[in-house]
């Protein structure tokens, strides 16, 4: 068999799997859909001074896991133990407002998480936890997969319009699509996929900073990632700095869109921030950082070989 006749059936397998996530709405569109925003709703309050949180929104974005625009530019991440301890009504307070307003627009329950900065919120059952991370990453909220829960950012510098709203947002918006915009039938099939891919290798998310591994496990990781990623792609890492993501530079948005969404049906969770596409770093899961590498290979070999993938990834 040639290579670009290999590539062909990969690029076609990747593509039934990106349909078989995506709401039906997309399944047949999702080429078309632009990152394009229909900006910020204004918040609403009740009769008590509360925010009405389920009164706020008529419709949503097309969801980044479609090319929509991703809810936040930039990852809004959970504070650090010492902010928390530092002020520890205040990071109540936050995690209650972000657990009430949770309750009030999904189906699913919410509460402090035992992990120090994240709201625990119990998604029902795991396929709907897998999705939702993946769809929630991808909007740039940080999120971690726990069996039948998914846990999102807190923080008591979080503030009601902006942080608290955001995680919230994400939630909504993405709860809306799974559970208003997703059959039955295919969230049987969405399962059943989940489960062949964590055959291949279990989903890669990054290992939250705030895990007792020594920092300077992700430095070099990082690295080493970095070094790997420039070799066998000739792709430049970004400046962008976070603890447990490497920024990769990618030649426009739409090279970054479709790279993001194949590596998230390779099994490794991954975001953009306008044309940086960012891979997950986990000591733990990948602590030679091979599957991120091998996966990242090949989607971008994918993406570069021929006009189907629209020149996606081309640097």
């Amino acid at each position: 068999m040639s290579a670009n006749r290999n590539d062909e059936e990969l690029y076609q397998a990747l593509e039934w799997r990106l349909r078989t996530i995506l709401p039906a709405m997309y399944q047949d569109c999702y080429d078309e859909v632009q990152p394009v925003s229909m900006g910020s709703a204004g918040l609403k309050y009740d009769w008590d001074g509360k925010v009405a949180w389920d009164q706020i929104w008529g419709s949503f974005c097309d969801l980044a896991m479609a090319g929509g625009p991703p809810h936040k530019g930039t990852l809004l991440e959970p504070a650090s133990l010492a902010e928390i301890e530092a002020a520890q009504e205040r990071y109540l307070a936050v995690v209650e407002e972000i657990c009430r307003g949770v309750r009030m627009v999904t189906e699913f329950s919410a509460e402090r998480s035992e992990h120090p900065g994240w709201v625990r919120v119990d998604c029902g059952s795991r396929v709907a936890a897998e999705w939702l991370v993946r769809a929630i990453v991808m909007e740039n909220v940080s999120a971690r997969w726990e069996g039948t829960a998914i846990n999102l950012p807190a923080g008591p510098g979080y503030r009601i319009e902006k942080e608290i709203k955001n995680v919230i947002t994400s939630i909504a918006k993405t709860s809306h699509y799974w559970l208003d915009h997703t059959w039955s039938s295919q969230k049987r099939e969405i399962g059943d996929l989940f489960l062949t891919m964590a055959k291949e290798h279990p989903l890669i998310q990054p290992a939250s900073a705030r895990h007792p591994l020594m920092a300077d496990d992700w430095l070099v990781l990082r690295g080493k990632v970095g070094e790997s990623v420039f070799k066998v792609t000739g792709l430049s890492i970004s400046a962008h700095t976070y603890a447990d993501w490497l920024g990769i530079s990618c030649s426009g948005v739409s090279a970054a869109i479709w790279m993001m969404r194949a590596l998230v049906v390779n099994n490794v969770l991954s975001r953009r921030e306008g044309t940086t596409l960012f891979l997950p770093i986990n000591p733990e899961l990948d602590p030679g950082g091979e599957i991120v590498v091998k996966a990242l290979l090949k989607v971008h070999r994918l993406a570069i070989s021929g006009d189907a993938r629209q020149d996606a990834g081309r640097s």
